[in-house]
C-alpha cells in the first residue's frame, strides 16, 4: 500500500493495518499551560491548552468545569496554493466548525467536571500541515495537552484531585480499493470507498464514529471490520500517548 503526502507524492509502502509513523512531543511552546506538537505522518498539528478560570454563562455558579476546542487550517498547511484565514471571511468555515466541535465532545468525555472545579480549559488545534487525519491528531494530542495543563493546576494546588478520568484517542480507517485500511492519508482519504473516524476511550468504549460511504452502502461486516482495525490502531495509539 502506498502512502502520499498531500499532493500525491509517494513516499513509500505501508501495510493496510499499520500506521504512519505518530511522534507526540510534549511542552512545545512557552505559555500555554499544556502545548503538544504531534507529528502523524505528514500531518504535523500543534495543539496548546489554555485554562480559564470562568465557564459558559449555562454553568455559572454549579461548580463544574468545562473543556472546549477550537480548530483551524494555517495558510500555508494544504497542497495547491494558500488557503485563506477565517477572519478575512468574517465566518469560519463549516468543516472547522465542525471538527472543533468533535475534538471538544471528544476530549470532555476524559474529564470529571466536578473535580474541575469551576473553571474552562480550552484546546486549540492548529493544524500546521496536512495529510489527512487532523481530526485524528487534533484529538490524540489535545488529550496529552489536557493532561498537562490538569498536572499544572494541580502542582499549582488549584485542585484537590485529578479530573481526567480515561484516556481519549482517534484514528481513521476506511475501505481503499475494497481493503480495509488504517490511518488514512490524504491520498487514501480522497478517494476511499467508505471512511470511518473513530474515537474510543483507553478502556475500550466508544466515544463517537463518524462514517461516510462514498459510494455504495457499506454491510455490517465491513463495519465490524473497520471497528476491529480501528481497535488495533488505537491500542498501538494509547501506548505512544502515554509513553509521551
Amino acid at each position: 500500500m502506498t502512502r502520499a503526502n498531500g499532493c500525491g507524492t509517494l513516499l513509500g509502502m505501508r501495510k493496510p493495518d499499520e500506521l504512519r509513523s505518530i511522534e507526540i512531543i510534549r511542552h512545545f511552546t512557552k505559555h500555554a499551560a499544556g502545548s503538544v506538537l504531534v507529528k502523524w505522518g505528514d500531518t504535523w498539528v500543534l495543539c496548546t491548552a489554555s485554562v480559564e478560570e470562568k465557564v459558559p454563562p449555562f454553568l455559572r455558579d454549579t461548580g463544574k468545569g468545562w473543556v472546549t476546542a477550537e480548530y483551524a487550517m494555517l495558510p500555508s498547511s494544504t497542497c495547491g496554493g494558500r488557503k485563506d484565514r477565517d477572519i478575512k471571511k468574517l465566518k469560519q468555515d463549516a468543516r472547522s466548525t465542525e471538527i472543533q466541535r468533535l475534538i471538544g465532545r471528544a476530549l470532555r468525555a476524559a474529564v470529571d467536571f466536578e473535580k474541575l472545579g469551576e473553571r474552562q480549559i480550552v484546546i486549540d488545534c492548529d493544524v500546521l500541515q496536512a495529510d489527512g487525519g487532523t481530526r485524528c491528531a487534533s484529538i490524540t494530542g489535545g488529550m496529552v495537552a489536557l493532561k498537562d495543563a490538569v498536572a499544572q493546576l494541580m502542582a499549582d494546588g488549584l485542585l484537590a484531585e485529578n479530573p481526567i478520568k480515561r484516556q481519549i484517542a482517534a484514528v481513521s480507517v476506511g475501505v481503499c480499493d475494497g481493503v480495509p485500511t488504517l490511518d488514512l492519508d490524504y491520498l487514501h482519504d480522497s478517494t476511499a470507498e467508505v471512511d470511518l473516524n473513530v474515537v474510543m476511550t483507553d478502556d475500550g468504549r466508544f466515544v463517537e464514529l463518524q462514517g461516510t460511504a462514498e459510494h455504495e452502502p457499506f454491510t455490517e461486516e465491513s463495519l465490524d471490520a473497520l471497528r476491529a482495525l480501528a481497535k488495533k490502531g488505537l491500542k498501538e495509539i494509547f501506548e505512544i500517548q502515554k509513553n509521551a
